[in-house]
């Protein structure tokens, strides 16, 4: 089968899958804090549906896939969807993206389902300020479960850091130290609009240039890191010379890397985006059952890919050349 090469060479080899969109947090930046309606369970794909688009997928090339949400463990018998997909002919590797807090009761069976790392979403270290980013949880749930997806040999484990100007711009030396005392990967993430160009968005982006700023004021002696960490995509991943782990930035926005994107997304009620910004998706419902159908699907994806995402003429209050998404990055899938 061909492999899956858009209209400007972009050989794709990623897939995400978010699995739902609910969630047990609700982060500032993602989400409103009360009247959220999610889907009804009707709507979202079924375990046997997401292994057949996967199945179709492996054969065109795809060999990398995430699993995603909302917060995909508040999804039942996940480690049973893993287990299925990890055994699928060609693809090499699976990875969560998780807020962490039902991880220490499910790491150890992810881990043996075929799971092979974790990213975990971690945007302050106080307790308090967590409650205030994240508006329910407890900070402890989410250490804990970083401490046992190292013990279930979960490597290498990620720290997802979404950088909120006047939140926790503050705390960027604090993660900054626990990269050079502790072997994790600190990923610093430019706050995305994704389904939401508000004012809230405008007035809290920072952009990454920050993070090296507090490193220098900080006396850090850095380095590119030799060897980015596994599945870094399109972070640049620097190192505090002697520490022992590193730390990424993640910059859509201010240095945008839509001119290496290798990644198609999968959302919980059946649709390919292409591009996690623009409003396009294609419903693969109609497509199950038929392996030629869903081929076809990917094909269009492919042709109607655009070539980037335009946000930074956004920020610069620029025109925009076709409609955004109005799905919430948790409807998504991140």
């Amino acid at each position: 089968m061909p492999e899956l090469v858009d209209r400007f060479g972009r050989k794709h080899t990623y897939l995400r899958i978010s699995v739902t969109d609910r969630c047990n947090l609700r982060c500032l930046y993602c989400m409103p804090e009360e009247g959220v309606t999610f889907m009804d369970q009707e709507r979202l794909l079924s375990y046997p549906e997401i292994v057949e688009v996967v199945e179709a997928a492996a054969e065109r090339g795809i060999s990398k896939l995430r699993i995603t949400g909302g917060e995909p463990l508040v999804r039942p018998d996940l480690d049973r969807l893993i287990a299925r997909l990890s055994a699928i002919r060609g693809i090499e590797e699976i990875a969560l993206t998780t807020n962490g807090l039902l991880l220490a009761q499910q790491a150890k069976k992810l881990k043996e389902a075929g799971l092979k790392r974790v990213n975990i979403s971690l945007d302050t270290l106080d307790p308090v300020r967590f409650r205030f980013i994240a508006r329910r949880g407890h900070l402890e749930k989410v250490l804990e479960g970083v401490a046992a997806a190292a013990e279930a040999g979960l490597s290498p484990i990620k720290l997802n850091c979404v950088l909120l100007k006047g939140i926790n711009e503050d705390e960027i030396a604090s993660f900054l130290r626990m990269s050079f005392e502790q072997p994790l990967h600190v990923r610093f993430i430019e706050y995305m609009p994704i389904g939401h160009d508000d004012a809230g968005w405008r007035n809290h982006y920072l952009p990454l240039s920050r993070v090296l700023e507090t490193a220098k004021e900080s006396g850090y002696e850095l380095e590119r890191a030799a060897e980015a960490p596994r599945g870094s995509g399109p972070s640049e991943d620097w190192r505090i010379r002697g520490g022992a782990g590193s730390f990424g930035l993640i910059h859509p926005i201010s240095d945008h890397f839509c001119q290496n994107c290798n990644r198609l997304r999968l959302t919980a009620d059946g649709h390919i985006k292409p591009c996690l910004y623009w409003m396009d998706e294609l419903n693969v419902r109609p497509a199950l059952g038929s392996k030629e159908a869903l081929n076809a699907l990917f094909d269009r994806a492919m042709a109607i890919k655009p070539e980037n995402h335009e946000m930074a003429a956004l920020l610069a209050g620029e025109a925009q050349s076709r409609a955004p998404t109005e799905r919430r990055m948790s409807q998504i899938g991140g």
